[in-house]
This record gives C-alpha cells, sequence and structure tokens, in this order.
C-alpha cells in the first residue's frame, strides 16, 4: 500500500466533512502564481480604498501595523484542488478596513488590486465576513514573499485565488468586474462547495469605463 493510500486510510469524518468536493488534503503549503515574486519595499507600500465609499483613505505599511488584528483559524482550498485544514492567520480584519472608508449603499462589489496590476473581484458580501482579512502573519510568523507577504489578502470560504497575494488595495464598485484570474477563465465567485472553477468572462469596454468613470470622480 502506498504512503498516499496509508494517509488517506487515517484521514478522520470530520477532515471528510471540511474537504469540498473534488479536493485532496495536503499538510504543506503550495506556492503557486503567476509570474515572479515582487519585490516589495514596505517603506513605500501602501493600501488603498476608494470607489464607492464615503471617507476613501491610503495606509501606509507602518499604518497597517498599528491598526487592531484578529486571528482566523481556518482551512483553505486551492481550485488546483489541494486543501489545507487547521491554518492560523493574523492581521487586520476587512470589516475593520471597511468600517473605516463607509461603503456607500450602491456598492455591491469589490475589485481587489495587488502587485505587478494583478485584480480580483468579490461580491460585497463576500469580503465583508468576519473571517476575512488583510493577513500579516501565518503560524505566528510574518508571511513570506512567496505566500503573499508583507500582505495578502485572506476569504477562506472561496477558493484560494480570491484570497490576493501581495494586496494593495480595495475599490468598492455597483457592478461585478472581472479580476485577471476571472477574465482568463476562472469563476467570478469561486465557491469551493459548488466547485466553481471556471467560467469567467472577459473585461468588457462596459467595464474599463465604469472604472475610469469612478476614477474620475474620486468616489
Amino acid at each position: 500500500m502506498t504512503e498516499f493510500l496509508k494517509k488517506l486510510r487515517r484521514r478522520s469524518p470530520v477532515a471528510d466533512e471540511r474537504l469540498p468536493p473534488g479536493q485532496v488534503l495536503t499538510t504543506k503549503w503550495p506556492v503557486l502564481h503567476y509570474g515572479d515574486v515582487p519585490t516589495v519595499d514596505t517603506r513605500t507600500w501602501t493600501f488603498e480604498v476608494s470607489g464607492l465609499v464615503d471617507r476613501p483613505f491610503t495606509l501606509t505599511y507602518d499604518e497597517l501595523l498599528q491598526l487592531p488584528r484578529k486571528t482566523v483559524h481556518c482551512d483553505i482550498h486551492c481550485v488546483t484542488r489541494w486543501s489545507r485544514l487547521d491554518n492560523t492567520f493574523e492581521g487586520v480584519a476587512v470589516r475593520l478596513v471597511l468600517e473605516r472608508a463607509g461603503v456607500k449603499p450602491d456598492a455591491q462589489y469589490c475589485l481587489v488590486s495587488a502587485e505587478q496590476g494583478f485584480t480580483t473581484n468579490l461580491p460585497l458580501g463576500d469580503l465583508d465576513r468576519p473571517d476575512n482579512l488583510v493577513a500579516l502573519k501565518w503560524s505566528g510568523e510574518w508571511l513570506t514573499p512567496e505566500h503573499g507577504g508583507p500582505a495578502r489578502l485572506l476569504v477562506p470560504h472561496l477558493y484560494f485565488w480570491k484570497s490576493a497575494k501581495w494586496v494593495r488595495g480595495f475599490t468598492l464598485v455597483d457592478q461585478d468586474v472581472p479580476g485577471f484570474w476571472e477574465q482568463n477563465g476562472y469563476h467570478m465567485r469561486g465557491d469551493p462547495w459548488k466547485e466553481e472553477r471556471y467560467g469567467g468572462r472577459g473585461l468588457t469596454q462596459h467595464d474599463i469605463n465604469r472604472l475610469r468613470s469612478l476614477s474620475k470622480k474620486g468616489v
């Protein structure tokens, strides 16, 4: 019997209940991303919240570190079919960030921005949840660059590509605008329990015009 099969036989029923369909457990944390790992200078790093908010703002890295922190225990699920249970992340609650910005009633979605021009989209209902973080640490250690340090988004109830590495900001919008991976075939939402892996769409001229409009208005 292979070691892999032995591990499967030893797996507890509780672990099975926590494993979405089509996923395989791992005790490692695989490193997956498109392109090179960016070199981030925390002296010039900023996090910007803009779009449909009452109080747009920008944080420096030092200002982010001064905000209250929260610890979240969660499982994570990658669209490439691995899952890792019992992770501990520490960071700033996304809800705290949104409350500071004052999200306008017509905001329904968020376009999350990250280093190197990467983006991902989220319904506001998926972003504004108690277990979501702008994460700074994992298992008590600062996030390494390979895993998204100095800061990454944590949205553990969705496939892990939605937890954007090297996160740099939120733009609140009234319409769902596909991000980088969603423009390249990944699902617009990404619920692992529904196996929402693929089925995104391209960025339309309407999407581009709407984002430009929000930027010009400074809302």
